[in-house]
């Protein structure tokens, strides 16, 4: 079998990215205080561009002859990214730093998965962990910014 490792990645993204959108999803429901006007929409972008990388990785899977996670229950047993009960006790700032943790998370697994794909010398795969890492780091850029931290990326 080829791209054992790779294909590997990329389930665990499936599950990852999943959670993350819930993530995503509870900040934009749950959110509350200074800038919600400006940052309640822009969860929707957030949540598109998760959904996005999604489908990618998903999609990438599947042209590999790999089976992504595909039900609730395998992506909750799957994903490495904490959540946190619905509940009102959060502040914004609180809620936009825990999806910081959580891209931090996946900035290190598209790298995880940038370095497997290319001992396997799965090239194609490795080119797409690099491009959505690229846009990983961007959010924890912009995000970093709006809390009024440096982004950190080469920390």
């Amino acid at each position: 079998m080829k791209y054992t490792k790779t294909k590997e990645v990329l389930n665990q993204l499936v599950a990852d990215l999943s959670q993350m959108s819930m993530i995503i999803h509870q900040t934009h429901w749950y959110m509350r205080g200074p800038n919600f006007l400006k940052l309640h929409p822009l969860m929707d972008e957030f949540m598109e561009e998760i959904d996005s990388q999604l489908d990618v990785i998903s999609e990438r899977l599947i042209a590999l002859d790999g089976s992504p996670y595909s039900t609730l229950k395998e992506m909750a047993e799957n994903t490495k990214i904490q959540d946190w009960p619905g509940e009102w006790d959060k502040t914004t700032p609180e809620r936009l730093a825990h999806l910081v943790d959580g891209y931090r998370y996946l900035e290190d697994l598209y790298q995880h998965g940038i370095e497997v794909s290319d001992v396997e010398k799965d090239f194609s795969t490795q080119d797409i962990f690099i491009g959505l890492k690229t846009a990983i780091e961007k959010k924890i850029w912009m995000i970093q910014a709006e809390l009024g931290s440096a982004p950190e990326i080469d920390a």
